[in-house]
């Protein structure tokens, strides 16, 4: 009977260990956990999808304290009550949230007074453009056209039915989220720190340092990020703004709102909005009453002046710095959210992007290892004012134990 030696496989599974290759073993070994990577990333989708209505303004309120926050932190240092420079923020952001749309809609009625007239005549000098350009092109051919056009939407009168619905649920979803993202965002600004602690709680023990600090980074992004991008922000409305200002075009300050508002979407939100001052240019006459087509184009090239300054410029230095994500980083983020999410996607891709980013680099960084785990007792004071962890602390006769 032959002996068996060291070399000889006793079983299938040391047969197979033996003769399939390392990098095999190890593109295996990296597959399957990738596999599973993906799958919670499919699930996290999918339940943020089923769940928008509550995610999407819970995401607004933590951009809104991420701003608000410092204010109150500079209230509380000069001596303010905690409560109120919580009110006093909160009712500041109310009051311009109630300005800029009391201020857009003012403008907007008082603009539109001429408007059926403006239409008709840039219809008649289209028609006129049209009859005498080299295309060919006769009113009865854009009649016929319109005809066209006319008789489609009849035929699909219930497509269309159906989705002025879903634009009224839509704007019944908005409504309810505004509310919910003001609620949340004062009671994050009251109690930001309490909300905190209760989080890290959730996770075991020996795992709440690298959370606590993984949080706090995650914070810090996400505030930086907000602060820049309203900057940047607000230079695009104002450079849209000035180009039409200077073509003496209406509803100037209704399109720097709009475009302010578009630009929180990075790069293509300034340029969406600015289409809008570009069909103004076209209908209105402006600065070129005679030649709209022209004004138009000249509107064009300040809204793609502004664009390649966000672009080139702002984006690379501010944002970049900021958030710490390369601009094809974020050129790539805001077409992945807006391929997955639409417009929510699109908003919330950089600032998700650049969480996961501080996020990832403070836990392979591993400064969090080997340190005690952060105090998660439930306090009475209010820890905006001074962000230490206090793990040194001792306990207070008031303090509140919890069970670990």
């Amino acid at each position: 009977m032959a002996r068996r030696t060291d070399d000889t496989p006793s079983t299938t599974e040391d047969l197979v260990a033996r003769t399939v290759p390392d990098g095999l073993k190890i593109a295996g070994a990296w597959s399957w956990r990738v596999i599973g990577v993906l799958a919670l990333i499919a699930v996290v989708i999918f339940l943020v999808a089923q769940l928008h209505i509550v995610v999407i303004p819970i995401a607004v309120a933590v951009l809104l304290s991420s701003l608000l926050t410092p204010l109150k932190r500079r209230l509380m240092r000069f001596g303010w009550p905690r409560w109120l420079a919580v009110v006093t923020v909160f009712v500041g952001l109310l009051v311009v949230i109630a300005g800029l749309v009391t201020l857009v809609v003012l403008t907007l009625r008082s603009g539109f007074a001429g408007f059926e007239t403006q239409i008709t005549k840039s219809y008649d000098k289209f028609v006129e453009f049209l009859r005498t350009s080299p295309f060919g092109f006769s009113e009865k051919d854009l009649q016929n056209l319109i005809a066209s056009v006319t008789k489609t939407i009849q035929n699909n009168s219930g497509k269309v039915a159906s989705g002025v619905a879903a634009g009224a649920s839509t704007a019944g979803d908005i409504a309810v989220g505004l509310l919910l993202s003001l609620f949340t965002t004062l009671f994050f600004l009251l109690d930001g720190a309490g909300i905190w602690r209760w989080c890290v709680r959730l996770a075991p023990r020996r795992a709440r340092a690298a959370v606590d600090g993984a949080g706090r980074a995650v914070w810090l992004s996400v505030g930086e990020y907000a602060r820049v991008q309203i900057i940047v922000a607000l230079i695009d409305a104002v450079g849209i703004s000035i180009v039409a200002a200077v073509l003496h075009l209406p509803f100037v300050f209704a399109i720097g709102v709009l475009v302010f508002l578009a630009a929180f979407i990075p790069v293509v939100g300034a340029v969406t909005t600015g289409s809008l001052a570009v069909l103004i240019a076209l209908v209105y006459p402006g600065l070129i009453p005679n030649n709209t087509p022209l004004q138009a184009l000249v509107m064009l090239a300040g809204v793609i002046a502004v664009n390649q300054l966000e672009s080139h410029i702002l984006q690379p230095l501010l944002m970049g710095n900021a958030v710490r994500l390369h601009p094809v980083a974020v050129v790539v983020s805001v077409a992945l959210g807006s391929l997955l999410a639409g417009i929510p996607g699109a908003v919330f891709a950089v600032p998700f992007a650049a969480a996961l980013n501080s996020a990832v680099k403070y836990l392979a960084g591993g400064s969090w290892k080997g340190q005690p785990p952060p105090d998660t007792t439930d306090v009475t004071t209010d820890e905006d004012a001074r962000p230490s962890r206090r793990r040194d602390r001792k306990p207070r006769p008031g303090d509140v134990k919890t069970v670990a």
